[in-house]
């Protein structure tokens, strides 16, 4: 049990060491922690001197690390090796952004070529679109285009979108829908025409409920318009694997976009999935933000462990989950283009190391994957901050700020990012009665303003936010995500937990419609809605 091993004992001990300490003397005592617990690494400065550590701490998480095999887990992700124990599959999203030189093995078939195969099928469609060669029923060009998707099938598109706005064509308008909520569907149409309006349907299976109920609604509603089933085929595409059920869908097939049972949902933003985000940037910006995330790729694979950003993010997050007892991590980007970017890795995070159970299935007995969430800066200062600053819960938070705006309008950025060192500042070193006192501050006031600090943080500093840029956050998050179930011996790469939910919902709405629910709960909500 992970909990045995020398090295979580020696971590254990170390922990009860280093809660007496403070970071105001932790700075005081070694003077070049700052400059010193830093990496500087594939375009990404890391400072992560305001942690709780001491010089001892990294090793002692690396010897953890090393004895739970990291290295060689990390190894058989990048070859190939079906690590997804519970579903027999290979786990290979770094797969989605080799280069077309690069052979990469599953069950005998190198991989490599079918998805550039993919890329390159996605690129000339995507530029047909972009061009105005591709036309509606009616022979309008599209100006719309409307991912239809739920999960990763949505989050990742969305999320990019929003964060490479200043690289997407602005005379397309881009609309998300995920919600099987009819609300998300109605806002999303809203000064929409359906003449020139495309829809990209997410969904591998073509089965999935959410997804296929929105999809057949904007098939109404396409239909609404020409009374002509051949409109479907001029505006709908698919990004799928099954051909039969898209096929009956009206889809014509030469427009569906496959991709593999080793990409997991979570992880397919750089897949087919990624349609939406090529048609928003373009082929060639999608081409550098998967170059970024290689770029993250190689440096996890090859970098030595102190000196490996999501080895050492990954580790820091161990150290607070397991030894410091933190629940939540909070992610501040203080861009506001990476205002959906916390929510996607919610999923990445939570359904990836939400489990409570070994590889092996026997119960964990410690703590696992934290809550995940945060807000762009400034505005979550004048929100939760508060909580974190003084409150009695611990958060660590990852800071992740840009040198270079993509807006330049007089002194905002330089005011931001000012916020942003401030912030990790008062977290780690806070304001003590004293100072508070010094400043004229009332004996019975005082404690309401005192600061405790020792908060700690990692802050990111990258030079501006690019499609390169975005890939190696994504991809650095991704193998943090990684790092940590490897640690925790949790598959990171199934989510049964999802599953229970939707198999009730079937079997509610079979009761709903035959009018017999058992639970007094639904017969009320009939009552009520059926008047």
């Amino acid at each position: 049990m992970l909990t045995d091993l020398n090295a979580w004992k020696s971590l254990a001990d170390h922990a009860r060491e280093v809660e007496r300490l403070h970071l105001r003397d932790l700075f005081a005592l070694d003077v070049k922690r700052a400059e010193e617990l830093t990496i500087d690494a594939a375009g990404i400065y890391l400072d992560y001197s305001k942690n709780r550590i001491t010089r001892r701490t990294l090793p002692l998480l690396l010897d953890l690390a090393h004895v739970c095999k990291l290295e060689e887990r990390r190894e058989q992700m990048f070859q190939g090796e079906a690590i997804n124990l519970t579903e027999k599959r290979a786990v290979l999203h770094v797969a989605l952004r080799a280069p077309r030189d690069e052979r990469i093995v599953v069950n005998g078939e190198d991989v490599v070529p079918k998805v550039h195969e993919v890329l390159d099928r996605l690129a000339r469609f995507a530029e047909t679109v972009r061009s105005g060669e591709w036309k509606g029923f009616s022979g309008e060009p599209i100006r719309n285009i409307v991912n239809v998707g739920i999960g990763g099938s949505d989050l990742g598109p969305v999320m990019a979108y929003e964060a490479l706005r200043s690289y997407s064509r602005r005379d397309l308008v881009f609309r998300f829908v995920s919600n099987v909520d009819g609300t998300d569907f109605a806002e999303a149409m809203q000064g929409l025409d359906p003449a020139e309006t495309l829809f990209v349907i997410s969904s591998k299976t073509f089965t999935t409920i959410e997804t296929m109920t929105n999809a057949q609604t904007a098939r109404a509603w396409v239909m609404n318009r020409f009374d002509d089933a051949g409109a479907v085929a001029r505006h709908f595409v698919a990004v799928s694997t099954n051909a039969k059920e898209v096929s009956a869908f009206g889809i014509d097939t030469a427009n569906m976009f496959g991709f593999w049972d080793w990409v997991g949902g979570r992880y397919s933003m750089t897949s087919a999935i990624g349609l939406s985000t090529m048609l928003a940037i373009g082929p060639d910006h999608f081409r550098e933000l998967l170059a970024g995330f290689r770029t993250m790729d190689v440096h996890f694979r090859t970098a030595p462990l102190e000196s490996n950003l999501p080895v050492v993010m990954g580790m820091l997050g161990v150290w607070y989950t397991n030894f410091f007892g933190a629940d939540t991590t909070a992610v501040l980007p203080y861009d506001q283009y990476l205002k959906r970017f916390p929510a996607y890795l919610q999923q990445l995070s939570m359904e990836s190391n939400g489990k409570g159970v070994t590889r092996g299935g026997d119960r964990v007995a410690y703590e696992t994957g934290p809550i995940v969430w945060g807000e762009p800066g400034t505005n979550g200062q004048h929100s939760f901050y508060q909580l974190i600053h003084q409150g009695t819960k611990l958060i660590p938070c990852d800071f992740i700020g840009f040198a270079r705006t993509l807006n330049p309008l007089g002194k905002h950025h330089d005011l931001l990012m000012a916020n942003m060192f401030a912030q990790a500042e008062a977290l780690a070193f806070g304001k003590t009665r004293e100072q508070v006192l010094s400043e004229g501050t009332a004996e019975w006031l005082a404690p309401h303003r005192v600061f405790a600090g020792n908060r700690p943080s990692n802050t990111l500093l990258i030079e501006k936010l690019t499609p390169h840029m975005l890939g190696e956050l994504v991809a650095l998050y991704e193998h943090i995500v990684f790092t940590q179930g490897v640690i925790w011996d949790v598959n990171s790469f199934d989510q049964w937990g999802v599953e229970l939910g939707k198999v009730l919902a079937m079997r509610i709405v079979r009761e709903m419609d035959g009018g017999t629910p058992a639970d007094p709960l639904i017969r009320r909500y009939l009552d009520i809605s059926r008047k």
